[in-house]
């Protein structure tokens, strides 16, 4: 996603703001339609993609899914040294694609980054198979088919495609394939900065793991890019207890003190907050929205903000997530054996952090919050293997002014297709790979071209499903717009 360099004085960061707001008046260009071959190649390698488990799990390989896609590009006649498979651990192996520009270009190339692996999802919990490719109702169904193999697909199917018909860019392109950005002990975009920086450096990154146009009954109402994201953290909340058997309760139980401390959390609400690109967001969407949330939107920008307007608007979870730091109990685990008094109970808090806000920092608010000295909150690492009394203190990064190179025609190409939607800054709620080039250094974009109804986001979740014509729609924007990008 979206981690620009934070050297720029705060004056850039605002004239960049508004390079997005008034992005609406870039004038639209022609799409070049899908041909039916397009279309069913691409949804031949959107069905490989979500029936190969690419779980963090003994089930589960990021490398057969990658293999997969190798093979056809070598099939396609990619050469062999532009097609790399590599990586720290045989299950995690991420896949580098470099399109090359004819003869030798002084552009520094486009790097297309997405990962490959997904979360776990049970066949108990889905009306479908997750790892089965199900189209119903106009939708497709399977794991990953919003988080993240529709990009996935769609870019491995773009560049083929450009291959097929013979493109030329200007400056090399480059796709990486990557493990563990849902979690792992291998992330491949840390990895290949470390290792093989040669492989992914480039003038710019676009993440598709993050933005996307927002559909209100299937009515586009602005396209998110994103400019910022919150801070990823896990905390490990303990309680503990003698125990003992249970024809005899003891009045202090490591359960209910536990789920006392979770019910205090479900009950609260960070403060609210707003900052330059939530707040440019809410300013571009409040031109499209009407009635009681139109309003609402107008009182949250007023100073001071009406609170009881951003209660109204927080009903709404992705409103929430743009007002505050959340945090949520994900994981519970409590007992060990069903006639004893539990000697543990544990469960994971896990938190997105508004910008401005260190992990350590709300780590001592939840400490303050439960109000427990018998509970112990501790900081768990990104990739599970460290638990630590005292979380980092790193903060989100700041947004820097969007290359024109970038944007320009990401909003011309997406208004095209979704004519008059605006093109806003967004900070992401969730977190992405985008963090690790950010910090290398590599101005990062997160977009995906995905249209989604609001109420519809089920990325890690139930019944993950994208609509049949978004994932058309995105085909047709990743093709312009790497041939855009690749043509500078």
């Amino acid at each position: 996603m979206r981690f620009l360099r934070s050297d720029f004085p705060r004056v850039a960061r605002l004239a960049c703001l508004g390079l997005f707001a008034a992005s609406s008046l870039v004038m639209a260009q022609e799409i070049a339609p899908l041909s039916a071959a397009d279309k069913a190649e691409a949804r031949e390698i959107f069905k490989q993609l979500i029936e190969i488990n690419t779980t963090d799990t003994p089930k589960g390989s990021v490398t057969a899914g990658n293999e997969a896609m190798e093979k056809r590009f070598l099939d396609a006649g990619f050469p062999r040294e532009d097609v790399k498979l590599l990586g720290p651990d045989k299950n995690k192996l991420n896949l580098i694609i470099r399109y090359r520009a004819p003869g030798t270009s002084d552009a520094k190339p486009v790097l297309f980054l997405c990962h490959m692996d997904v979360v776990e999802a049970l066949r108990s919990d889905w009306h479908t198979d997750p790892f089965e490719f199900v189209e119903k109702d106009g939708y497709y169904y399977g794991r990953g088919t919003q988080d993240m193999k529709d990009s996935d697909a769609g870019l491995v199917a773009t560049f083929l495609r450009l291959h097929r018909e013979g493109y030329k860019p200007k400056r090399d392109l480059i796709l990486a394939l990557t493990a563990d950005e849902e979690g792992g002990k291998f992330n491949g975009p840390i990895w290949l900065l470390k290792e093989h920086r040669d492989l992914v450096d480039a003038a710019y990154v676009i993440n598709p793991d993050s933005g996307g146009v927002e559909l209100d009954h299937g009515r586009a109402v602005v396209a998110d890019v994103e400019a910022t994201e919150k801070v990823y953290a896990d905390y490990q909340v303990t309680a503990t207890n003698p125990g003992g058997h249970s024809s005899r309760p003891r009045p202090d139980n490591a359960i209910y003190e536990l789920t006392t401390a979770i019910n205090k959390l479900a009950a609260y609400s960070f403060p609210f907050e707003l900052n330059d690109v939530t707040r440019t967001y809410f300013q571009n969407l409040e031109k499209q929205e009407s009635g009681q949330t139109s309003a609402d939107i107008r009182a949250i920008l007023a100073s001071p903000p009406d609170m009881e307007a951003a209660k109204r608007l927080s009903a709404e979870p992705s409103f929430n997530s743009n007002f505050r730091t959340t945090c949520v109990a994900t994981r519970l685990a409590a007992g060990h054996a069903n006639n004893a008094l539990a000697q543990s109970a544990q469960a994971n808090v896990n938190c997105r952090i508004f910008p401005g806000h260190s992990p350590e920092e709300i780590r001592q608010q939840l400490v303050q919050l439960f109000g427990d000295s018998k509970l112990t909150v501790k900081y768990v690492s990104d990739a599970g293997t460290v638990v630590a009394d005292v979380a980092p203190e790193r903060k989100a990064i700041v947004p820097v002014a969007p290359m024109p190179e970038v944007m320009e025609p990401l909003t011309r190409i997406t208004q095209a297709i979704w004519p008059g939607v605006p093109v806003t800054p967004v900070m992401e709620n969730g977190a992405s790979d985008s963090i690790y080039f950010a910090q290398a250094g590599y101005a990062t974009y997160g977009y995906s071209a995905i249209a989604l109804e609001r109420d519809d986001d089920r990325a890690h979740g139930q019944d993950e499903r994208l609509p049949v014509d978004s994932y058309w729609k995105s085909l047709q924007f990743l093709y312009a717009f790497a041939k855009a990008v690749g043509d500078r």
